[in-house]
């Protein structure tokens, strides 16, 4: 038997078939591992998705600046929106706090002198912020978990294969490619699995972290225009 032979007769999915069992548990492993990290990557894009598009929404509104109280009404309606989320929170604190408030309990426009600071309103809004910021990166964590220990996986699945070959090399008596070349088969795929789930786990971790800081920046600086505007209109000069 030549080496073309044994490389061109058998498929990937038959030589992972005839994997040893410490090959087929490696390869399990590192499909588990692949398909969980897939999973995740579609969940995040929707997630993601789905909080931009809502987001966008309610900045049609709040950037208008008109009565916070129908902005509210507008922006309670969306759940996954962190800047909706932030102004929810900051004006519920607002009306719980406000000395003046309407008989129909929402907070009066146009006073000038309402509450004594914004110590409270910043705290409910920095809570929020880090409860959206939390949401957002669940389970991202394991992608990055994918990738730095599949490849030490594959790396395992590596070294069995070719201790298996050495093993049958000292049976057999004989270095033909026979003998070895069932080893090093085992040994590459195991290699190759790895990095085809370390590979995508990385490049998303690495994208979703970067969208979820330009997002966080977005809620630090809707955070210090609302609180600019809740200076301006109702705290005590």
């Amino acid at each position: 038997m030549s080496i073309f032979d044994y490389t061109f007769n058998g498929s990937i999915y038959e030589m992972a078939a005839n994997a040893g069992p410490v090959g087929k548990a490696v390869l399990l492993v590192l499909a588990l591992f692949s398909i969980i990290s897939w999973g995740i990557v579609i969940k995040k894009f929707r997630v993601i998705g789905i909080a931009k598009k809502e987001t966008e929404k309610f900045y049609e509104t709040y950037s208008k600046k008109g009565n916070l109280a129908n902005i509210y009404s507008v922006g309670k309606n969306f759940k996954n929106s962190p800047a909706a989320k932030l102004f929810v929170a900051g004006y519920n604190e607002l009306a719980a706090n406000v000395k003046t408030p309407s008989p129909d309990g929402q907070t009066t426009e146009g006073k000038k002198v309402v509450i004594d600071n914004l110590d409270g309103i910043s705290r409910s809004l920095s809570k929020t912020t880090l409860q959206e910021i939390t949401r957002l990166e669940k389970a991202i964590t394991f992608l990055a978990t994918t990738g730095s220990t599949t490849p030490f996986i594959g790396l395992f699945g590596t070294v069995w294969g070719v201790m298996t070959s050495f093993h049958g090399i000292g049976v057999k008596g004989s270095a033909s490619i026979a003998v070895v070349a069932p080893g090093i088969a085992e040994a590459l795929i195991a290699t190759a699995a790895g990095l085809a789930a370390a590979v995508p786990a990385v490049i998303f971790y690495n994208y979703f972290v970067n969208r979820i800081r330009v997002i966080a920046n977005d809620m630090d600086a809707f955070t210090l225009d609302f609180l600019s505007l809740i200076e301006k209109n109702y705290v005590k000069k």
